[in-house]
C-alpha cells in the first residue's frame, strides 16, 4: 500500500550524506532515474526552494528543511496522484526526527516504526478532513423566503431624514453606536424618536458639540477657501517672477556668411571598400585594440567602496530596518518579513522581475527559518548575508564556460565548433556575434559567419558588412531559403576550409511567433550546435521572464527528437545604458539556468567582456 502511495520519503543532510531513506528501511523498489539528484541540481543549489513542488520524469517532489540541524526531508510520488496529506506528513517527521537526530549517529533504523505511524495517521487525518468536506458540499442550503427577507434585515436598515432624504444605520454616525448599545441594554431596535419632527441629521462622531458641520462627501465651503488662498499664492509667486525677470531683448536674425573658398575637411566616411569591391586597403576594424573579454575587470570602484566619515556613521537601508530581537533566539518567518520586505523593494529597483525577487525573498526565509541568531546579530544582516549567497550560487554559472578550451577541442576532432546566435527582434544579435568574431580572431582562430537570417530585409548585408570589416569569409544564400539548409552547407563549406568556427545568425523572433520559432527548432536540431546563445537586451524587467520562458518551452515543444535543445547561455547587451538596474541578468539567469556568458557593453567590436558576478551581487544589494 505505501509503494502505490507514496514512493519514497528521505532524509539527508546538506553536505549529502542519506541518513534514512523508506525505500531501504521497508524494502521498496527503488526510484526510476534520479529524481532527487535533479531536485538538488535544480532547485536546492541553485536556490529555488521557494517553489511549491517539482516535477521530473513521471514524479513529483515535495520537501522541507530544518535549518538549526542542517537536514532536508524530501517526499515523491507519481504526479497524477494528489496526495493531501505529504505537507503534514513532512512536517510530522521533521518534528519526530529532529528530536531523535545526532551528528554523531549515522544509523537511524528505529525511525521506522516511527515513520510507519507517522505515515499512518497523516493518511487518516487527510481521509476524515475529505470526508468533512464532502458533508458541507452535499448539505441544501437554507431555504430563504423573499417576504421574510425585509424583517431579517429589520427596518431600521434605512430612516428617513428632514426633507426625505434617506440614509443608512450603518454609517459611521453616532446613531448607529446607539442603537447598538440599545440592543445590548434589551430595548427594541425600531424604537422611535420622542419627537420625530425634529430628526437630525447624521452628526459625524467627534465633530458634534460646535464641531464643523458635515455637508456630505466633503466640505464645499472649505475646498472654495483653499482654492481661493491658491490663486491668491499664484498671483503673488507672479509677480515676483515678474519682478526678479531679467530684461531680455528679442535678438534679430543674423546675416549668412557665405565661404566660396573650398573646405578642406574631409566629408566622405564610406568605407574603401564600398568602391573597389572585396579590396580592402584599411582595416581599422583589425586595429581596435583588444577586446575586453581578456581583460580582469577591478572589482573595487568608486560606486562600490565604502567612505569613512569622521561623524557617526550614517546607517544603510538594511542597517535601519529591522534591530535584533531580545531574548529570540531561533529565527521565525514573521522575523524575517520586515527585512524581506525591504529586501524585494529594492531587488525590484533594480529592475528584477517582480516574480523573481519575491521566489528569491522566499527562498531567503525557507534557509533561514528555524535557525538560531547568534548573539549581538541583527536579523537584517543575517538576511543580507543569505540572500548574498544565494545570488552568487545563481548568478554562479554550474559547468565551464570556456568557449576557447572548447573551440580547441572540436579542432582537435576536425570539426568546426557551432556557435547559433538567437534572440527577439531589435536586441543586437549581429552585431554583437561582429563582437565574437573579433574576440575570437585575436586567439588566433579562423571564424566563418552563417547568414542565416534570410527573413529580415537587410540582414544578409549586415552582416556581409562586418565580415569585410573582420576580413572574414561569409556563407549566404540570399533570401526566403531554409535557414536550416543554409545553415547545414555553412558548416559543410568550414570543414572543407578548416574553419574553427562558425558562427549563424537568425532571424529575430518574438517568442510568440510560431512559424519563425518552429523554423528555429529544425536549424537547431537538424545541425546540433555547441552553443546555443540567447541574445537579451540588459533593459528589459519583467518581459525577460516571458522571453526566456517562452523560448524554452518552444523548442522543449517542437522539437523533433526526445531530448529537446534548450538555451545554452546568454549574451546581454546594451549593458552600458542601464547604470545600477542590472537586475535583468538575474532574472534572465533564474529563469533559465543558463549562464551570462558575454556582456555587449559598446558600440565598437572590442566593446564584449564577462560578467563580473560579485559586481552584480553588490550592485543589486546596494
Amino acid at each position: 500500500m505505501f509503494a502505490a502511495m507514496l514512493e519514497e520519503l528521505l532524509i539527508f543532510t546538506r553536505g549529502g550524506l542519506i541518513l534514512w531513506s523508506s525505500c531501504r528501511a521497508l524494502g521498496a523498489a527503488a526510484l526510476k532515474g534520479s529524481p532527487i539528484d535533479a531536485l538538488i541540481r535544480s532547485c536546492l543549489l541553485e536556490d529555488r526552494s521557494a517553489d511549491a513542488s517539482f516535477s521530473q520524469d513521471n514524479y513529483a517532489l515535495k520537501w522541507t528543511f530544518h535549518n538549526d540541524l542542517g537536514l532536508v526531508f524530501v517526499a515523491v510520488y507519481q504526479k497524477i496522484l494528489h496526495l493531501l496529506y505529504v505537507d503534514d506528513l513532512l512536517a510530522a517527521v521533521r518534528k519526530d526526527f529532529s528530536q531523535i537526530y545526532d551528528p554523531k549517529r549515522t544509523n537511524y533504523d528505529d525511525f521506522t516504526d516511527i515513520f510507519r505511524q507517522l505515515h499512518l495517521e497523516a493518511q487518516a487525518r487527510a481521509e476524515d478532513m475529505n470526508k468533512s468536506k464532502q458533508a458541507i458540499s452535499s448539505r441544501p442550503l437554507p431555504a430563504v423566503s423573499h417576504k421574510t427577507a425585509p424583517k431579517a434585515r429589520g427596518a431600521g436598515t434605512r430612516a428617513t431624514t428632514k426633507g426625505g432624504a434617506s440614509r443608512k444605520d450603518d454609517s459611521d454616525g453616532e446613531s448607529s453606536g446607539k442603537d447598538h448599545h440599545t440592543l445590548a441594554n434589551g430595548s427594541h431596535e425600531n424604537a422611535a424618536p420622542k419627537d420625530s419632527s425634529h430628526t437630525r441629521p447624521a452628526v459625524v462622531k467627534g465633530k458634534e458639540n460646535g464641531g464643523p458641520k458635515d455637508n456630505g462627501a466633503f466640505d464645499v465651503t472649505k475646498l472654495q477657501r483653499l482654492r481661493k488662498n491658491d490663486r491668491k499664492n499664484t498671483g503673488a509667486d507672479n509677480a515676483t517672477k515678474q519682478l526678479t525677470k531679467p530684461d531680455t531683448k528679442k535678438k534679430g536674425k543674423q546675416d549668412r556668411v557665405w565661404d566660396d573658398k573650398p573646405s578642406n575637411k574631409k566629408l566622405d566616411f564610406t568605407d574603401p571598400a564600398d568602391e573597389r569591391g572585396d579590396e580592402v586597403t584599411e582595416h581599422v576594424a583589425l586595429n581596435q585594440g583588444d577586446s575586453m573579454m581578456d581583460k580582469d575587470e577591478n572589482l573595487s570602484s568608486d560606486s562600490e567602496e565604502e567612505v569613512v566619515e569622521d561623524g557617526p556613521k550614517k546607517k544603510g537601508w538594511f542597517s535601519s530596518m529591522f534591530q535584533s530581537i531580545a531574548g529570540n533566539n531561533v529565527l521565525e518567518k514573521s522575523d524575517l518579513q520586515p527585512a524581506l520586505k525591504a529586501l524585494k523593494d529594492r531587488l525590484m529597483t533594480k529592475n528584477v522581475a517582480e516574480e523573481i525577487a519575491e521566489k528569491l525573498c522566499e527562498s531567503v526565509a525557507a534557509s533561514l527559518e528555524g535557525k538560531k541568531l547568534g548573539s549581538f546579530t541583527r536579523i537584517s544582516s543575517t538576511v543580507q548575508t543569505a540572500m548574498e549567497e544565494a545570488l552568487l550560487r545563481i548568478l554562479t554559472p554550474r559547468r565551464s564556460i570556456d568557449i576557447l578550451r572548447d573551440v580547441h577541442a572540436a579542432k582537435e576532432r576536425g570539426k568546426p565548433y557551432v556557435i547559433v546566435f538567437v534572440g527577439v527582434n531589435g536586441v543586437g544579435k549581429s552585431t554583437n556575434l561582429a563582437k565574437v568574431a573579433y574576440w575570437l580572431l585575436q586567439h588566433n582562430l579562423s571564424v566563418t559567419l552563417a547568414a542565416c537570417d534570410t527573413f529580415r530585409s537587410g540582414a544578409v548585408e549586415q552582416l556581409r558588412t562586418h565580415a569585410r570589416r573582420l576580413q572574414i569569409p561569409i556563407f549566404e544564400k540570399g533570401y526566403e531559403k531554409d535557414p536550416a539548409v543554409v545553415a547545414r552547407e555553412a558548416i559543410q563549406e568550414a570543414s572543407r576550409n578548416k574553419s574553427n568556427v562558425v558562427l549563424v545568425d537568425t532571424a529575430g523572433r518574438m517568442q510568440d511567433n510560431e512559424p519563425l520559432m518552429r523554423a528555429l527548432s529544425k536549424l537547431i536540431n537538424l545541425n546540433s550546435p555547441d552553443l546555443v546563445l540567447f541574445v537579451g537586451e540588459a533593459l528589459v524587467g519583467n518581459d525577460a521572464v516571458d522571453q526566456l520562458t517562452k523560448f524554452n518551452q518552444k523548442l522543449a515543444n517542437l522539437s523533433a527528437v526526445p531530448t529537446a535543445r534548450l538555451i545554452d547561455g546568454i549574451l546581454l547587451t546594451k549593458f552600458d545604458t542601464i547604470d545600477d538596474k542590472v537586475g535583468a541578468a538575474l532574472s534572465m539567469v533564474y529563469i533559465s539556468g543558463a549562464p551570462v556568458m558575454f556582456v555587449g557593453c559598446g558600440q565598437s567590436y572590442t566593446d564584449l567582456k564577462k560578467l563580473n558576478v560579485k559586481s552584480i551581487v553588490k550592485t543589486l544589494l546596494k
